[in-house]
């Protein structure tokens, strides 16, 4: 992750949000969603890792924004296999994108343990690979799905998190919620709260930070519509993930 080219998708996905009201719009009811799960107060601190314009703390005003890079929409730099948090501080981590950009889940799991106080939570958005899923981000998608790899659980000896390159398999958290390439590990310390696949039809044909709109804003309602319909068959349709993980 900490390399120029995730610096450079920073600073697409900021212009891609300002010129697209689409999007930003998306992606507050994606924010809403998460925020139906979170388990603290007003007065807890949650917090979200690797955050991006669109930010946690327009839904949830009292969420903490971090990223690896200082950027606008970023309150503290920190990274997500060494937080600078104290152990049981947080009630909340919130991760959109995330989760696949992590080349060593486990590692990272177990350092959002120890920072989360007794009932915290992990809320995840991530790609889905259901049938349209794997069309998009098999075709479409700028990063690689890598259905193929080993998820690695854990660091190797003598590795330095402040040093780590760029990693994506957009199909990771769908691998370790969804088809159990790891699931059994959590199971052991996390209780799996929710583990939803979400149709998102209207992000898609929003072409996302990358891709152009294929439909004009006034259309979203309808495209809106289309979502819940097609949520009706997820195995399908489903293009999005949201997993909810209790300590």
């Amino acid at each position: 992750m900490n390399c120029s080219r995730n610096r450079g998708s920073q600073s697409n996905s900021g212009k891609s949000f300002a010129r697209k009201p689409v999007l930003r719009k998306i992606y507050q009811q994606f924010y809403q969603q998460i925020a139906a799960h979170v388990s603290g107060s007003n007065n807890s601190l949650v917090v979200e890792i690797g955050a991006g314009p669109h930010g946690a703390s327009k839904v949830i005003p009292h969420c903490l924004q971090t990223g690896l890079y200082n950027a606008p929409w970023v309150d503290r730099v920190e990274n997500a296999y060494q937080l600078s948090f104290e152990t049981g501080m947080v009630s909340d981590l919130i991760m959109v994108d995330v989760f696949h950009h992590l080349q060593y889940p486990g590692a990272a799991l177990q350092e959002f343990y120890r920072v989360l106080r007794p009932g915290g939570r992990v809320i995840l958005f991530e790609p889905c690979i259901s049938l349209l899923g794997f069309f998009v981000y098999g075709l479409f998608h700028h990063e690689p799905m890598g259905l193929s790899k080993t998820i690695e659980w854990k660091f190797p000896d003598n590795w330095d998190a402040r040093a780590m390159d760029y990693y994506a398999a957009s199909a990771n958290a769908w691998r370790v919620f969804c088809k159990n390439k790891g699931r059994r590990a959590i199971q052991k310390r996390w209780k799996v709260m929710a583990c939803r696949r979400i149709a998102a039809i209207s992000y898609v044909a929003s072409g996302g930070h990358t891709k152009p709109q294929l439909y004009p804003e006034f259309l979203l309602p309808l495209m809106r519509m289309l979502d819940a319909i097609c949520q009706m068959a997820p195995a399908l349709f489903a293009t999005r993930i949201l997993v909810v993980l209790e300590k």
